[in-house]
């Protein structure tokens, strides 16, 4: 050990000290009335943004593409190639949020009339909002939006160079985001998405995928029809399908239906491929929460009584056992914020001041803190007694 070295760096907090003081002495008296950081940081998470729908146009016969611009013009803020939006919509007294994954480019929000696109399928018959969005938006609506939410995107000192994109469905949105985003130059990764339809007459933004076909970018149909004179891959993404378009290291990106997130979690483990190459876009709200091990099978049918507190107001509103308390709220009228709707984000963070809940284990995204003190994510909470919860104050 040096000495010298050793009182060098002993006396340190000193010597910042002394520094800091001088430099007290020497500031000038005229307060500064603006923070270059805070701008910044303004500039590239400014919130929630006002938007006006630009463009709808039908990508399939049961999907549309929505394109969004701010109102008051210019660039869109940052957002990664797998992200998505939390759009707001006002359905009668209620205001409610959902998530969409970006399928339009980071690089067209940038341009100088930037915009952002969402692509939407028609549910079947479990989704209003999805056929609110199909039926009703129009070009010249208003909206207010979060862009650039999630965790879903390449990060090359994470991932490996060579990405398997696995998509069903409308699941393919991030993909398309992705596949755009490197065909405009601005991401260095090679992608293959397996793309996997019923038929070939109702592929999602088919036309758009072709486009952008290169040597960085491959689109692999999988049709899981019955189509005699259908000449690519037929089926569903198995371990054996999936191994045939992988590299040596490969990354996985898997986003579609529930019901194909629980398929491939198994198709796989056959292909022994490390955890840290597997990445799951968030869940979505489960289907039928009973399925899931551990629900108490005897509340299934049952409604309670929920009781929210936000401040000092309490409301007292009916609550399924078979809905989320996120769902409860909204058809009461009650706002609470949200975000991913998955468990994942966090941003509809409820306290449980008594009763009982079931978490879906499969978007129970909480920290370990939270589960200590009883907090749970409204979206991914179902009710199994009677309870009351204290939500924060919009």
């Amino acid at each position: 050990m040096k000495v010298k070295g050793f009182l060098k760096d002993v006396t340190g907090a000193s010597r910042v000290t002394k520094a800091r003081l001088n430099a007290f002495e020497s500031a000038s008296a005229t307060p500064e009335t603006v923070d270059p950081i805070a701008e910044v940081v303004k500039q590239w998470h400014p919130g929630k943004l006002d938007l006006i729908v630009s463009e709808v146009r039908a990508v399939s016969k049961t999907a549309k593409t929505i394109r969004f611009e701010k109102v008051s013009g210019g660039k869109l803020p940052f957002f990664y190639a797998g992200q998505f939006i939390v759009l707001d919509f006002q359905i009668g007294e209620s205001i409610i949020s959902r998530p969409y994954s970006i399928s339009s480019a980071p690089y067209q929000a940038r341009l100088d009339k930037g915009f952002v696109e969402i692509t939407v399928r028609r549910s079947r018959g479990d989704g209003f909002i999805a056929d609110y969005i199909n039926d009703t938006v129009k070009v010249g609506d208003t909206f207010k939006g979060l862009i650039g939410c999630g965790q879903f995107y390449y990060e090359p000192l994470r991932d490996a160079k060579h990405v398997v994109a696995l998509a069903g469905g409308v699941g393919i949105t991030p993909f398309a985001s992705m596949a755009k985003e490197i065909a405009g130059g601005t991401l260095d990764m090679d992608l293959t998405i397996l793309y996997g339809s019923v038929s070939s007459d109702d592929i999602i933004m088919k036309e758009e995928l072709e486009a952008i076909r290169s040597d960085k970018v491959h689109i692999v149909h999988v049709l899981s029809g019955d189509e005699a004179d259908w000449q690519g891959e037929k089926g569903f993404l198995t371990a054996e399908l999936i191994k045939k378009y992988s590299a040596d290291d490969t990354t996985y990106f898997i986003c579609g239906p529930q019901a194909m997130y629980m398929f491939l979690r198994e198709e796989l483990k056959k292909l022994n491929a490390p955890l840290r190459r597997i990445r799951f876009e968030v869940f979505g709200q489960a289907k039928d929460i009973t399925t899931f091990a551990g629900y108490p099978a005897e509340v299934k049918d049952q409604t309670f009584k929920l009781t929210v507190r936000r401040g000092i107001h309490e409301d007292v509103i009916p609550a399924k056992a078979t809905e989320s308390l996120v769902v409860a709220l909204e058809r009461a009228g009650i706002r609470i914020d949200t975000g991913c709707r998955s468990g994942e984000c966090g941003f509809c963070r409820t306290k449980i001041l008594s009763g009982s809940v079931y978490v879906c284990p499969e978007n129970d995204g909480r920290r370990a803190a939270d589960k200590d003190f009883n907090y749970v994510h409204a979206c991914a909470a179902y009710p199994t007694s009677d309870l009351t919860i204290k939500i924060p104050i919009e």
